[in-house]
């Protein structure tokens, strides 16, 4: 049965809220209202979730991106395809939406799953791909198996913003128990140390230091260092994994710094809250920009 077209009878967001067609799927996105002159912007979202929890972030990146906040074929708003898809069929899916809305290349911004599918995306559509915003990625060894991967996401929901759960529950309930099974499944096949040390884009990894579901930051950084790439970790401080959500200034702030090879530094919009600063520069990444 396809989703029915209706918008939200309150908007979550400034964003603009519209439907398209993919692959005979109905699917629900978000969109700058007035896209400006500026290169595109797509945020994806997590596991079982929508991307109604993005937008905190994307709100404050609207004006100078034209973004993009599409709930991928299965999740959220959108329709439910035939048979579940699972990382390469998402990526191929958000290479179709982009065709859809005219837009040849992209930065992409994703959060936990949504990573792997940039990951997948920039292996199939490298020319279409800008630069890749990674925060928080999920889904290697170190949320296997399906119980580890339980408990961790339970020790984070006590971490996470408690406004949090009003925006996530309805839609891991609207995902369901065997997708969740089966999308798990998918994940822990998908190949993603690999994938990501293969990137050759400008690539900006975002982690918490409390979140329960990423390697300690000595572990985050030997990976990082297993390869030239042009790869900029940044840790926040007291961010758990839905960092999108909690900490949208500094995220959005980071993000900006990293689009215009700035040297990155603390939040001044945002004293008190937490404090943010680089971990690993790979020696391909562009420099910072001094001077401007």
């Amino acid at each position: 049965m396809r989703q029915e077209k209706r918008l939200p009878r309150r908007p979550a967001s400034e964003l603009a809220e519209r439907w398209t067609t993919i692959d005979g799927v109905d699917v629900f996105y978000r969109e700058s209202p007035e896209p400006p002159d500026a290169p595109a912007m797509m945020h994806l979202h997590g596991f079982g979730l929508s991307g109604r929890y993005l937008l905190p972030t994307d709100s404050l990146l609207r004006n100078e991106f034209h973004t993009l906040v599409p709930d991928l074929p299965g999740f959220g708003r959108s329709g439910k395809p035939s048979e579940p898809l699972d990382v390469p069929d998402l990526a191929h899916a958000a290479a179709r939406f982009l065709d859809d809305r005219g837009i040849d290349t992209v930065t992409l911004v994703g959060n936990s799953m949504g990573c792997p599918v940039i990951c997948e995306f920039a292996y199939h559509y490298p020319e279409r791909l800008d630069r890749a915003v990674l925060v928080s990625p999920a889904g290697g060894v170190n949320n296997q198996p399906l119980r580890r991967a339980i408990a961790q996401l339970t020790r984070d929901g006590r971490r996470e913003p408690p406004k949090l759960m009003r925006v996530a529950t309805p839609d891991y309930l609207r995902f369901g128990v065997p997708s969740t099974v089966k999308m798990f499944r998918a994940l822990t096949r998908y190949p993603s140390l690999e994938r990501l040390l293969a990137l050759q884009i400008p690539t900006l990894v975002v982690i918490g230091d409390r979140d329960p579901l990423m390697p300690g930051p000595a572990r985050v950084k030997e990976i990082a260092s297993r390869t030239d790439n042009h790869v900029l970790v940044v840790m926040i401080e007291g961010a758990a994994h839905a960092i999108n959500f909690s900490h949208p200034g500094e995220l959005a702030h980071i993000i900006r710094l990293f689009m215009a090879d700035q040297p990155i530094f603390d939040d001044p919009d945002s004293p008190g809250h937490s404090r943010l600063f680089e971990v690993h520069r790979g020696a391909l990444h562009p420099r910072p920009k001094t001077g401007t």
